[in-house]
């Protein structure tokens, strides 16, 4: 889920750009792709240039950063604006945008180009492109695979004196934590430890309440202690799941993280900020998306050899928050057959191999399934690891009101150290309850 989202992240991509061959026809068309401004869209912006190649449309891109990305594509849809012909949502947007008629449905497409689902990663489709979930109705092209991961710094990690003094402590090696459990004595090791004269703290992870920030970071902890969103054997009912006594390990878990390993002032932290504390040397782990690993692995200070990578820990359990995105034609389009044209395009193998060599990430078995794939990166076995054990958050039309009711509950719990970890899920319940009786699911 990137809603997923919202991170004020530098980009050097302006807010719109036009690409066309040189050879273009004067009668070309073109067609405006919108989507978030980061690495992965600089990577799509590169590859596209292949379709313009190949077809002759131009393609130009509505880049947006992402504090303000949901508010302003959601308001484009909800409006039936024409400014988007192909649109990168973030996958708690398929439920809505599919009830109410944002997206084409791309089924009978599918089928008349040959395009198959089975083709790719099941936890894309499932997150990516069905509405209703369960059901084989598409409305996306999964087109971005992620989850939140982790980093760590690999240099710091390899020290002897640090090792032995670790080993000492904990009775075990230095390494990658395996649990959770291991994460938070990882992380209290290092809080406050001075390296290269320099004082340092334990790990970035996400407390932000804005928009979906904390949410994010603390389903990595609910998920490996059990926590679920409903009753497996009846929907919408959530007593006794939502609360029960492994999420509320869980969320108590995660405050004692926030608590005790965190920097000073990172009590509204989302993906910027960790990327800023892990690239300044300020934390040894950090928390954030798949997605930016790649930059991370070349920065000139903290990648290469400094850096390391591993997925969300488990605990009971294994899960890890899904991220990404799927690609969908918007159906109020002038040019449905050109944005149609380029679904098909991104679904051949052959591109999508592309797509992860420039830094994107495909969600084709064609390139997740070579046996060489574990290979192609540092981080790459770890994104297969991940997308394995990935879970998301509603999709549920009303998956904003949602949204703004666990960042609220958590929030306040964590960081704002109001009431108890119990009372802040049986509260989300309560405001989770009241929606779905107003959409008439309960």
């Amino acid at each position: 889920m990137y809603s997923l989202r919202t991170l004020a992240f530098a980009s050097a991509v302006a807010a719109s750009a036009l690409f066309s061959t040189a050879d273009a026809h004067a009668e070309a068309k073109t067609i405006t792709l919108c989507w978030a401004a980061w690495d992965p869209a600089n990577a799509l912006v590169e590859l596209s240039k292949d379709f313009t190649a190949k077809t002759g449309t131009s393609v130009k891109f509505e880049l947006v950063p992402w504090p303000n990305f949901a508010d302003r594509m959601l308001n484009e849809l909800n409006s039936k604006g024409q400014l988007c012909d192909l649109m990168i949502g973030d996958s708690q947007w398929i439920g809505g945008s599919a009830e109410n008629g944002h997206y084409v449905k791309l089924n009978d497409f599918f089928d008349k180009e040959g395009i198959k689902m089975s083709d790719f990663l099941p936890a894309t489709v499932e997150g990516y492109a069905t509405w209703p979930k369960g059901t084989e109705n598409y409305w996306a092209l999964p087109a971005m695979g992620d989850a939140v991961g982790w980093t760590y710094r690999k240099d710091w990690f390899a020290r002897p004196a640090i090792q032995a003094e670790f080993k000492a402590k904990y009775g075990r090696d230095l390494a990658p934590p395996k649990t959770l459990t291991e994460l938070k004595q990882t992380a209290e090791f290092f809080q406050g430890r001075e390296i290269d004269g320099k004082k340092i703290y334990g790990a970035s992870i996400y407390t932000e309440r804005g928009s979906e920030g904390i949410t994010m970071g603390v389903t990595n902890a609910l998920y490996p202690f059990g926590f679920q969103y409903q009753d497996p054997a009846k929907p919408y009912a959530m007593e006794g799941f939502v609360n029960s006594p492994e999420a509320v390990a869980g969320l108590e878990f995660y405050k004692s993280l926030f608590k005790c390993c965190t920097p000073p002032g990172a009590s509204n932290s989302y993906m910027q900020e960790g990327l800023d504390a892990f690239k300044s040397g300020q934390v040894a782990m950090q928390m954030n998306f798949f997605a930016f690993f790649p930059g991370l692995y070349k920065d000139p200070n903290v990648g290469g050899d400094k850096i390391g990578f591993f997925v969300n820990p488990g605990e009971k359990t294994v899960g890890s928050q899904l991220g990404g995105q799927g690609i969908s034609v918007v159906s109020y389009s002038q040019n449905r057959n050109e944005a149609l044209a380029y679904i098909k395009w991104f679904a051949d193998p052959e591109i999508q191999k592309r797509w992860w060599a420039l830094g994107g990430y495909s969600c084709h078995k064609a390139v997740l399934g070579d046996p060489n794939f574990p290979n192609t990166a540092p981080f790459a076995a770890d994104f297969l690891t991940a997308m394995g054990q990935v879970r998301d958050f509603w999709q549920e039309p009303s998956y904003a009101q949602l949204l703004q009711a666990m960042q609220r509950r958590v929030h306040d719990y964590v960081v704002a150290d109001q009431g108890t970890a119990k009372q802040a899920l049986d509260l989300l319940i309560q405001d989770w309850t009241k929606v779905f009786k107003e959409d008439d699911k309960i």
